[in-house]
């Protein structure tokens, strides 16, 4: 039987330090640019939804009933006498799920346009948007889209900095934080000179620092008020054109200052069509999905306004409370909304994975062993074309119960997932399908359609862009090896014309032509699909001058249960790579209390070389099951004892590391590790 291909070359000959250039099957001839015809804009999406799908329920959300704060008294042991330290936790209670039609999205989306005009705003002004993903954040935008404004996005974890630098680039008057952020622009608007007005969500957690605000900015008023005003005096809509600017997006960046990307409504659009070309044929009716990425990351974005072109709903949930363990008198978002589909970076994955395990073993070595045995069997049943659904209703129901009982399918993006991960959640959860994409490309290069389903794959390119792969020869990354390699080019209608007043950036990443120089290192498969090996700038050469590539050893090292989060590190003067890790706590502690290792203290059990030892033993292991060679194999750990997030700097909002901060913050331990002993 003949393999099936997923993509074909379009161009002859090629140069010789480059591969033939690939286009999904779905669109050799030509390049997608819209999904149907007159939806050209972002604006035209929700218009189309809610002429198409009328009264389906399109946006859902939870009101905040109240906050709970709870005061426990937790053991802490300081200098080896136990004393107990009283913290207070905090929980939240929230109301049913709410739901907006797509005919009432559309309503709520003029009157916010409205809004934004009795603001000051015009056609081609720009709104900021700092707030955390919410039902309000999609609404403000696609009222901004009414008017034909540019929105700005920027994590909302940046901070100060990040915020200062993003408002202050793009010259923004207005925007739109949630409550508690407001201290934040209190801190910056002074030097933020053309800051005019902000728009807030949910309460102000200090009013007194409205009241000094009120005093300062031309505008200071909450969400809903906006709203309001603009239903009292509607004003007709100005339609944005393809070729208007939909987005400036900022990036976190793992150094420097963020960068704005410019997205075109044209771009978004593009990303839109292509990816519905590829995934409309797996959607159903009353599908469903859990919106709680940062929508300031190009996934999330483009994923929510794919949902709404096909006429999913959307639940808005927080990471907060998407389970049960923080909120009180309710159910979590998940259990509550009980989603079909669910994007996701790694990390959430991986989580997720630890926390099914975590769970079976909590019931014994008994069904620890029928819960292994059933993945293995249906592993192999699905390989042999066999029906499985007898073991989901004996074994993997409970598991997908975690997740609210209904997933059908996951997305992962943002980095690379693990086979391991992939390949365990596939089996006892549903199908994960894996994409490969930046902001600069609106979020899609590459997708994994379901028929395209291969651990350790990311799929054949979009129907908007073409690929090709160019040498990297001092990596001898070749188009020449046997399975062709080199780094990731990428060129089409979703590619960005690039950063926003920076065109010394811009002419590093694109080409006179059109080619987006991504930095990824790709190989095709026989089946014109990509494999990710690695970021040119994450291969790192050994002393010995060996290559490694860290994104690969971390993906493999972190499906080992006593990793939460695992920074590899290589001194070009050492031998051997060498890792940072953060443990997960209880995993750690039942490891040391099986080698007869008592030590209540974290930090102290965290320095224990006895324990380092054993960590090491059981990465080393993970290591040469996943089929690591040796110079891939670490010789050293620490453990911080410190779980790394945002806020310390030393994570992106995307959860991917910030090396440089991280190598820094542990240089004493990285040298302790890296001098030859």
């Amino acid at each position: 039987m003949a393999q099936q291909v997923f993509s074909i070359p379009v161009d002859e000959p090629y140069k010789s330090d480059e591969t033939h250039t690939r286009r999904s099957i779905l669109s050799a001839p030509e390049l997608m640019r819209i999904p149907c015809p007159g939806v050209e804009t972002l604006y035209d999406v929700l218009i189309h939804s809610a002429e198409t799908f009328k009264d389906r329920r399109a946006f859902g959300y939870r009101k905040l009933l109240n906050t709970i704060h709870e005061k426990k008294e937790v053991p802490k042991m300081v200098d080896g006498v136990e004393k107990k330290e009283t913290k207070t936790w905090t929980y939240f209670e929230l109301s049913h799920y709410e739901y907006y039609t797509y005919v009432e999205a559309v309503e709520k989306t003029r009157h916010i346009g409205a809004g934004l005009r009795q603001l000051g705003l015009s056609k081609g002004d720009k709104i900021h948007i700092f707030a955390s993903t919410s039902v309000e954040w999609m609404l403000l935008a696609h009222g901004a889209f009414t008017q034909a404004l540019t929105i700005v996005t920027a994590y909302d974890t940046l901070g100060p900095d990040g915020l200062r630098h993003s408002i202050n680039e793009t010259g923004t008057t207005v925007c739109f934080v949630n409550g508690d952020q407001l201290p934040i622009i209190e801190k910056i608007l002074p030097s933020c000179p053309d800051l005019k007005s902000i728009i807030y969500r949910g309460d102000p957690s200090d009013q007194t620092t409205v009241d000094r605000l009120s005093e300062k900015l031309t505008h200071l008023i909450p969400f809903e008020r906006l709203e309001a005003n603009g239903k009292a005096e509607p004003v007709d809509v100005v339609k944005p054109a393809s070729a208007d600017m939909c987005c400036i997006m900022y990036t976190s960046g793992s150094t420097g200052n963020p960068k704005g990307v410019m997205l075109t409504h044209g771009n978004v659009v593009a990303a839109v069509a292509a990816t519905s070309l590829m995934l409309q044929h797996l959607v159903e009716t009353n599908d469903t999905m859990m919106a709680y990425l940062p929508l300031a990351h190009v996934l999330e974005f483009l994923v929510e306004n794919l949902c709404i072109f096909l006429g999913l709903t959307l639940g808005y949930g927080s990471i907060r409370t998407l389970t049960d363990q923080s909120v009180r008198n309710c159910q979590g978002d998940l259990q509550e909304f009980g989603p079909t589909i669910m994007t996701g970076v790694p990390q959430v994955w991986e989580t997720i994975r630890k926390t099914i395990l975590a769970k079976v073993a909590l019931r014994g070595p008994r069904i620890e062993k029928i819960f292994g045995n059933a993945l293995k069997l249906k592993a192999y049943l699905k390989q042999k074309g066999l029906p499985t659904g007898f073991l989901d209703r004996i074994v993997f129901n409970n598991v997908k119960k975690q997740l609210g009982g209904r997933l059908r399918y996951g997305l992962s993006g943002g980095a690379p997932l693990s086979c391991e991960t992939q390949e365990f959640l596939s089996t006892c959860l549903a199908p994960i399908i894996c994409g490969y994409g930046m902001t600069e490309s609106c979020g899609m290069c590459a997708l994994m359609a379901p028929e395209q389903f291969a651990l350790g794959e990311v799929g054949s390119p979009v129907p908007c862009v073409e690929v090709k792969l160019v040498d990297v020869p001092e990596l001898n990354y070749r188009a020449s090896n046997p399975k062709p390699q080199g780094e990731i080019w990428i060129r089409g209608t979703s590619v960005t014309s690039g950063y926003y007043n920076r065109p010394d950036l811009t002419e590093e990443a694109l080409t006179p032509d059109g080619w987006l120089m991504t930095g990824d290192i790709g190989e095709w498969n026989t089946a014109g699909t990509l494999t990710i090996i690695d970021r040119k700038k994450n291969l790192v050469k050994l002393s010995n001058g060996e290559y490694i590539a860290l994104e690969k050893l971390e993906s493999v090292y972190k499906t080992c249960l006593l990793v939460e989060n695992i920074c590899v590190h290589v001194d070009p003067l050492y031998p051997k790579p060498v890792a940072l890790v953060v443990p997960v706590e209880k995993s750690l502690r039942e490891l040391a209390v099986t080698h007869e290792i008592h030590e209540d203290d974290w930090r102290k059990l965290c320095e224990d070389t006895r324990v380092r030892g054993l960590v090491l033993s059981q990465l080393q292991l993970q290591a040469r099951k996943s089929g690591l060679k040796g110079a891939e194999i670490i010789s050293d750990v620490w453990l911080c004892k410190d779980i790394w997030t945002t806020e310390m700097g030393l994570l992106t909002a995307a959860q991917k590391l910030k090396r440089k901060e991280i190598n820094e913050n542990f240089s004493k331990q990285l040298q302790e590790m890296t001098t030859c002993k």
